[in-house]
């Protein structure tokens, strides 16, 4: 693996500040589309070892990262739990048979047996890890206990979550029993992952932002903790990071048995440093916008890098990149990255 990226991660010292991107591998990526059209359906590229395989290294190859991260889809988890899920075009992701009540909670799979059923995740990181260059790392992800909750109660993306915030507010016990269940699969399937041959764990928590901060503990930043706590005690060499998005409110709060602090496009980087820069290694921020200019990119690289001094610190986007952006930027931020750390 990438002792370089993995060195960052704990806030080594290292020759340069290494950089990944984001939802790597992409519609910005002409190679990926064709991989997409040879699938057929994106659900379909994620049961395929062999093609997620494909799609997860052609950001190495194509973009220069320092580290690959898996594909898949967070919705994967709720999926091999009982769910019915599927990827209408045009809308996004769909579940026929939302989360509304006990009954609809009892019938899904949970523990070993939901965790166990992701095969096909697993057998991908082995064959990522078979034909990723040693100087690079593997980063294998999952959607935090609050995100996938949000879709499986709302039975698709949402802008209001009204439906997963009224049962917040007047069923709280219920939406603890989702979360709970949730993150039992969770910590099992990160475990698993990390058995196949991950070399670092990322968290998301896509919609941190729409719990209001008073709650977000109650209701997601605990099951992270518990997830990455889990985690740490068996597997201590495995770093871990953690990205709520959206939440600056929330970074005085902030706690955990983890390593890395994922820093979102709408946190000021020196916000962070100021908060969490002595506790955590920060990761981020860059507007993924940027991108669509050389020039704003370079001018954000050297600015993160003025504030970070190279220090405790992985290049990366404030969110994933965009499926217009040019490849020829991406690759520029990567090379812009490499220039002000050094390599």
């Amino acid at each position: 693996m990438s002792k370089i990226f993995v060195d960052a991660c704990f806030g080594k010292e290292t020759p340069y500040t290494p950089v990944w991107m984001m939802r790597q591998a992409g519609r910005y990526l002409p190679e990926y589309m064709e991989v997409r059209a040879e699938a057929g359906d994106f659900l379909n590229l994620c049961h395929d070892p062999k093609k997620a395989c494909e799609v997860s290294l052609q950001p190495v190859d194509i973009v220069g990262v320092d580290a690959a991260i898996l594909f898949s889809d967070i919705l994967v988890v709720p999926d091999e739990m009982g769910m019915d899920l599927s990827f209408v075009k045009g809308e996004g992701p769909k579940f026929s048979d939302p989360i509304r009540d006990e009954a609809d909670l009892d019938r899904l799979i949970g523990g070993d047996e939901a965790a166990s059923k992701l095969t096909y995740v697993y057998d991908t990181i082995k064959l990522i890890k078979e034909q990723l260059s040693e100087d690079k790392a593997l980063i294998g992800f999952t959607g935090a206990p609050w995100t996938l909750a949000t879709y499986m109660i709302e039975g698709e993306g949402t802008k209001t979550y009204n439906i997963c915030k009224k049962m917040m507010y007047s069923n709280p016990e219920l939406l603890h029993k989702i979360l709970e269940k949730v993150t039992e699969v969770v910590k099992l399937y990160m475990e698993k992952q990390i058995l196949a041959g991950i070399d670092v764990v990322q968290i998301f928590d896509s919609w941190a932002a729409a719990i209001e901060p008073s709650k977000y503990d109650e209701f997601s930043w605990k099951y992270m903790v518990e997830i990455a706590e889990y985690l740490k005690e068996k597997y201590p060499h495995i770093p871990i990071i953690m990205f709520p998005k959206g939440i600056p409110a929330f970074l005085d709060k902030v706690y955990g048995n983890f390593d890395v602090f994922g820093v979102d496009w709408s946190t000021p980087m020196a916000y962070a440093k100021e908060k969490l820069g002595d506790r955590y290694v920060l990761q981020g921020n860059m507007e993924p916008c940027r991108l669509y200019s050389k020039e704003s990119t370079t001018e954000c690289v050297e600015a993160l890098q003025k504030i970070m001094g190279g220090k405790r610190h992985i290049f990366n986007l404030g969110h994933g990149i965009l499926p217009d952006v040019p490849v020829e930027n991406a690759k520029h931020f990567i090379n812009e990255c490499h220039r002000v750390s050094g390599k």
